[in-house]
Parts: structure tokens; sequence; C-alpha cells
């Protein structure tokens, strides 16, 4: 009893205070079949996607604790795996969709670890079909896998702005395999440059409408991917998006520039543009269209594409949804952008992709 009155003395004079906190596990599993045409191998492929469905499966954990004065801690360390095989993604990490730490209060969140960046933050929203099987994506694979390694990241929300930014010291440690895994670690002794990364965010949302603007600069690194194996190769996406509300009906629209510059430099723009219609609570109709246009040195013309899907949803529950997409990928002589996330196909050919999938949320 003696000890217990002491340690309750001790902590009032010291000011301590035990808040609240919680854990919650939660997660997606997305699957279904799907059937895309003129594969590399000049056929055509049927079965389980390999990459995402609507959206990536996933399963987390994240918590957070209530430290008094509007200060709280929290933590999220979150899983992408393969339905099909049961295969961990994002280069075989066990949290490689995230794994962090950080602070958060009235003046913003502060956040240490793998983390998402703002080129995700700045898609959310306008892009209306995201990370799905179709989608646009499929023409740039960074975009559904915009996350920084070994990152300190900072966002505040301030009567509809909201401000961001991310800084990597090392932005991706794992590879050579996966879209996003690029072996670049960085964070070695001799080139503080390599493999370094920021990313930066400024939006505005409101009760109608939204509109955003990002900036995001990775640097190669020695015995990363090519070609940006080298500290001195930059690779730089700008995105300008926008979306509004009309009642059922959501429309997001954007630009997306991207510039590498390598041995070669690569400049590409996407413009797109999409909409969804809540027909009932339960019953939603996605469509969107995508032109990607690409320019390389020595090779001007024959490499853009256009994208188009279409995707109905509907709810079993609250948690369960059976959907169907649709969706057109038309290549130019020289183009071999797939409709499909994780497929081929034959460069110059056109390719149609259908998939019809459940998905369950816990």
């Amino acid at each position: 009893m003696k000890m217990k009155w002491s340690a309750a003395l001790l902590a009032a004079a010291t000011g301590l205070a035990y808040g609240q906190s919680s854990v919650t596990l939660y997660g997606i599993i997305d699957t279904g079949v799907s059937y895309y045409n003129n594969a590399a191998a000049h056929g055509s492929v049927v079965g389980m996607p390999t990459l995402t469905g609507e959206v990536p499966s996933r399963w987390g954990l994240k918590g957070s604790e209530d430290l008094g004065g509007g200060l709280k801690t929290f933590f999220v360390l979150e899983s992408g795996f393969q339905p099909g095989t049961g295969a961990l993604n994002y280069g075989g990490r066990l949290f490689g969709r995230q794994a962090n730490v950080g602070l958060s209060s009235s003046y913003g969140s502060l956040t240490l670890g793998r983390q998402m960046n703002m080129t995700m933050y700045a898609l959310a929203n306008a892009d209306v079909i995201g990370p799905s099987i179709h989608a646009l994506s499929n023409l740039d694979s960074y975009l559904p896998n915009a996350r920084s390694d070994n990152a300190i990241g900072y966002m505040g929300k301030f009567s509809g702005v909201t401000v961001g930014g991310t800084y990597s010291f090392g932005r991706d440690a794992a590879g050579p395999a996966g879209p996003s895994a690029t072996n670049c670690g960085g964070q070695v002794a001799g080139d503080f440059r390599a493999c370094k990364q920021y990313t930066a965010m400024l939006a505005y949302d409101s009760a109608s409408f939204g509109v955003a603007a990002s900036y995001d600069l990775l640097r190669g690194g020695t015995g990363a991917t090519a070609p940006m194996n080298n500290s001195k190769y930059t690779d730089a996406r700008n995105i300008v998006d926008g979306y509004a509300l009309f009642g059922p009906v959501k429309v997001g629209a954007g630009w997306i520039r991207r510039n590498q510059s390598a041995l070669t430099h690569l400049q590409t723009d996407m413009f797109f543009g999409g909409a969804t219609w809540f027909v009932t609570p339960a019953f939603s109709l996605d469509g969107q269209g995508t032109r990607f246009l690409q320019r390389t040195t020595g090779d001007l013309n024959n490499l853009n594409s256009t994208l188009v899907v279409a995707r109905a949803n509907y709810l079993l529950s609250k948690r369960t949804t059976v959907y169907s997409s649709f969706g057109y990928m038309f290549n130019s002589s020289k183009a071999a952008n797939t409709v499909a996330a994780g497929g081929s196909v034959g460069t110059g050919m056109n390719q149609v992709g259908v998939m019809a999938g459940l998905q369950q949320r816990f």
C-alpha cells in the first residue's frame, strides 16, 4: 500500500497524466476474375489479378493516445498482399504500405517513418477511379505507390486549406521486385543527395468543390533501378487537379506533368477527367478518360495512349461490395501501356480489360 501511495504522490507532484488510448485492426480484401486480350505473347489472359482489384488489398493496425492539452500520439502499420496467393506486395515488405509514428495537435501532424507522400494525397479527391485494376496509374506505376521510406512528414488543415510536405533521407529501401520497389535506400556516406525525395502540397476543400496542387522530386542513387542509378538524376512530378459536387454526382479532373532527367530526358503529360454518379445510396457508376502524352530524347512521336474506364458498384452491405470494371487502352504504334495493372501488352496494340470482383472491408 505504501508503494502505491508513493507512486500516486510522485505522479501528482510531477504532473504526469495518462490519456485514453485505442488500437484498431482494419483491412480490405478485394479480388475477382479479370480478362484482357493482346498480351505480350499475343494471347488473352483470364485469371485473378496480382496487384489490385477495385483497390489494393491490405490489413493494418492503427492507434492513438491522448496526451492531454490537444496533443495526441499515433501510429500506423499497414501491409499490402495478394489475395490470390497470400504473397506480400510492395517489394515483399511486411508493412510496405505504411509504418510510421507521429504527433498531432491543432497545428497539424508530424509523421516519422514510411508514409504516403503528397502525390498520393493530391490525387485522392479528383481521381474518381483511384488505384483500380483499370486506372490512370497503369500509365505511371509510381502513382499508386507514392510512398516514401525514412521520411519526415507534416500536414495541417486550417479552415478548408490543407498544407503538407514530406522529406525522405532515402526514399525506397526495397528492390528490385515489384513496381513500388526501386532499391534506392540512400543514407550513405559520401553522397548526401542519394535517393533523397521531397514532396509538397497545397489544397483547398469546401462543401461543394476542392482544388489541389503538388510537387514531387526524387533523386537516384548508385545501385538503384535504372535509369535512376545516379544521385545527379532526378524524377519530378507536378499535379494540378480539382473536383466538384452536384448532388449525387462528383466530377473530377486534373493534369500530371512528369520530367525525368537521367541519361535521356523523359517528359509525360497526363490529362484526366471523370465522374461518379450515386444512382442510389447502394449503387454507383464511375467513368473516366485519360490522355497520356510521352516525349523522350530521340523519339517525339508514337508513344501516346488513351485510356477509357467504366465501373459499376453495388453495396450488399456497409462492408461488402460487388463490382464490375471495363477498360480500353488505345496505344500508339510504339506505346505498350497495359489496360490492367500487372498485365502485359504487345507494342502498338490496343487492349480491352474486364473484371468482376468482390470486396470485403473490416
